[in-house]
């Protein structure tokens, strides 16, 4: 997918639509792979439109027809099928009353090349195959261990998942009354070696299903590591794909956060730690106060519009519309941001004003940011950087190019 932004507005998009439901079998779901004729998809859904003519229920079959009349007249407005294939979703969706449908119509050039034909009439939009497509499949393997415990985790995309934690009850280091401490030594070596045998299986049983696993990072305080690694406790297939030894404080959940931020290197292209290095660049320069942080949709947006941003972080829990209003009652006529559910009100006399057009607020700004060559990252909630992008800063914040004053 050409763009992080691309990408995100494809999942609200697919959010959306599988939010969708009809009132019966009504809505459809069609996918037509790259390559296939749309004379040969226009002859399938004639003889769709026929079948459905057989439909007892009025209703059904009204909106039934309908759908595919409507998807019908949107194929007549392509004389190939797109490269990646097209994908439409068109019915009746239902808004609680019954009586109270509306036909609704998404077309969708898939970000990837579909092979797959599919037509489905059923009471929702089948997504998912949309949703694979979408999907970030490359992923981290993560395991932190010493003698005492060990925690593994899996890093995809903007999620970061402890997926479990063991313990090994091998005792601390003291000898055992009346025990020789050669024996106890050997008691103790071979308890850890079971343990290291168990944290092979569990990561076995864990990463060796992840069909993209694109590496297994493992950490960890002291020499445990190095003797989990260095023995054969590791599936073949695994062992192959370490890519880094590294030293932690910690071992459980505390030591995988550590891990990630020393492995920062080797995963320097994972979008969980883009958007955590893009915050605390921003936090660094706004805790120097040098000028260079900007946060709130006021400030940033008019260091947008003077060219002076670097960086825009945006996010993604980021609500509201940007709307262009013409009051009646003061002749007031211009650009305003609409939060929540209410009723805009004028900026200048406070009245109802009329809305002339509106999009949403992410939008705006990152049209205003392609304007003018400023990168966008899109921060998620799921780290704690992410939280307070949203929480303490209003879910705007940039990194700017140069001191404004």
């Amino acid at each position: 997918m050409s763009s992080d932004f691309e990408r995100f507005k494809l999942e609200q998009m697919i959010k959306e639509i599988k939010s969708k439901k009809g009132r019966g079998t009504e809505l459809i779901s069609l996918y037509i792979p790259a390559g296939r004729p749309i004379a040969d998809v226009m002859n399938v859904l004639r003889q769709e439109y026929s079948a459905a003519s057989n439909i007892k229920d009025r209703t059904t079959r009204h909106h039934v027809l309908d759908a595919l009349t409507t998807v019908m007249q949107r194929l007549k407005l392509f004389r190939k099928t797109p490269p990646n294939g097209l994908i439409i979703f068109a019915g009746y969706v239902s808004r609680g009353v019954p009586g109270d449908e509306k036909m609704e119509v998404y077309l969708i050039e898939p970000p990837q090349r579909l092979n797959i034909w599919l037509y489905r009439c059923d009471s929702r939009f089948h997504t998912e195959i949309l949703e694979d497509m979408v999907k970030v499949k490359e992923a981290y393997g993560l395991i932190v261990l010493d003698r005492s415990e060990a925690a593994f985790a899996i890093l995809r995309g903007k999620s970061l998942e402890i997926v479990e934690e063991i313990t090994s009850g091998i005792p601390g280091k003291h000898r055992a009354g009346g025990q020789s401490a050669r024996r106890f030594e050997r008691i103790i070596e071979q308890l850890a070696h079971e343990f290291y045998k168990r944290i092979g299986e569990y990561a076995t049983k864990i990463f060796l299903p992840i069909e993209d696993l694109k590496g297994l990072i493992i950490g960890g305080p002291g020499p445990s590591k190095y003797e989990f690694v260095e023995g054969d406790y590791l599936h073949y297939e695994l062992k192959s794909k370490v890519l880094g030894v590294f030293d932690t404080g910690y071992s459980g959940e505390a030591g995988i956060y550590e891990l990630v931020n020393r492995a920062r290197d080797l995963l320097r292209d994972v979008q969980y730690m883009k958007e955590r290095e893009m915050m605390n660049k921003f936090l660094y320069h706004l805790s120097r106060d040098d000028g260079l942080a900007a946060y709130g949709e006021e400030e940033v947006r008019s260091m947008l519009q003077i060219g002076a941003v670097d960086k825009l972080l945006l996010s993604e829990e980021l609500r509201g519309r940007r709307a262009k209003v013409r009051c009646p009652s003061c002749g007031f006529e211009g650009a305003i941001t609409i939060r929540g559910d209410a009723d805009p009100k004028c900026p200048s006399c406070g009245g109802e004003v009329e809305v002339l057009e509106e999009k949403p607020l992410i939008d705006d700004l990152v049209e205003l940011a392609k304007a003018t060559g400023a990168e966008v990252v899109l921060v998620s909630t799921s780290t704690s950087e992410g939280k307070e992008l949203l929480r303490t800063f209003g879910g705007i914040a940039a990194i700017l190019r140069f001191r404004v004053r």
